[in-house]
């Protein structure tokens, strides 16, 4: 087998074809369920790329990917919430810059984790505070903890499921503040002199991916009723936030 598929380092044709396979599977459970296609897609890049490979490109796929959402059901974002949520995420974004790679990884995930329990279980938690301010603070957490573990829209989807009245809302919403929030972290990024021009190729392919997964989840999603929707979003979740707290907890060597 080839190394090198169109210049793409260490990658043969195989591995491309089933990156890019990934990339459509995910996406299209992300927006069926209303969650976990960035985490999965995650997970099994981590199982082929080093850190400074690995985040960068997830950043840059789910960013295709966020902005074909946007493109296909820009009439259900809700738009007041972009503001202070950009505001915020320009600011985490170059906080996250000064310490790229200082603080360890497995204290973020514990916070991480904990912010999604108490935000679907204390409902209160995701309404704290006037709105405008809320995801202000929200934008400035995703990214700046994006930065270090990429895969932040569980730490988001808990709050915007609280200011969402329908599912439709939620994933438009959902593209539209993680495109904030991948397009801070490229800037993050440069900052930091990340460079990953050769996988370029790879990144275009799982791009088309997600936008044909984008286009055919979008219309089974209007046969998911609300309900269920609903309470697939928080069994996911829930599920995702306990394996954070597992692996923040062995990183920690607590057991």
């Amino acid at each position: 087998m080839e190394s090198e598929f169109l210049g793409v380092p260490e990658v043969g044709v195989w591995l491309f074809a089933g990156l890019a396979a990934a990339s459509f599977i995910t996406t299209f459970l992300g927006v069926v369920t209303g969650a976990a296609g960035g985490l999965l897609l995650l997970a099994i890049l981590a199982t082929f790329f080093p850190p400074v490979v690995l985040i960068p490109l997830h950043t840059l796929v789910q960013l295709g990917g966020n902005l074909g959402r946007i493109a296909l059901m820009r009439n259900h974002i809700l738009s007041p919430i972009l503001v202070p949520f950009t505001v915020g995420s320009i600011i985490g974004g170059i906080a996250g810059a000064q310490l790229f790679v200082t603080l360890p990884a497995g204290l973020l995930q514990g916070i991480i984790a904990t912010f999604i329990l108490f935000a679907l279980w204390i409902p209160r938690v995701g309404q704290f505070g006037p709105e405008r301010g809320r995801f202000a603070l929200l934008g400035f957490a995703a990214t700046f903890l994006g930065v270090f573990v990429s895969a932040t829209g569980t730490l988001v989807t808990p709050f915007l499921a609280h200011a969402t009245p329908d599912r439709r809302n939620y994933v438009a919403t959902f593209g539209a503040v993680m495109a904030i929030v991948h397009m801070s972290k490229l800037v993050a990024f440069g900052l930091a002199g990340v460079a990953i021009g050769a996988y370029l190729p790879l990144i275009a392919a799982m791009i088309a991916t997600t936008f044909l997964a984008t286009w055919l989840g979008r219309m089974m999603l209007d046969w998911v009723p609300e309900r269920v929707f609903r309470i697939v979003l928080k069994v996911i979740l829930t599920t995702l936030a306990l394996r954070l707290l597992w692996v923040a907890a062995s990183a920690a060597e607590l057991f």
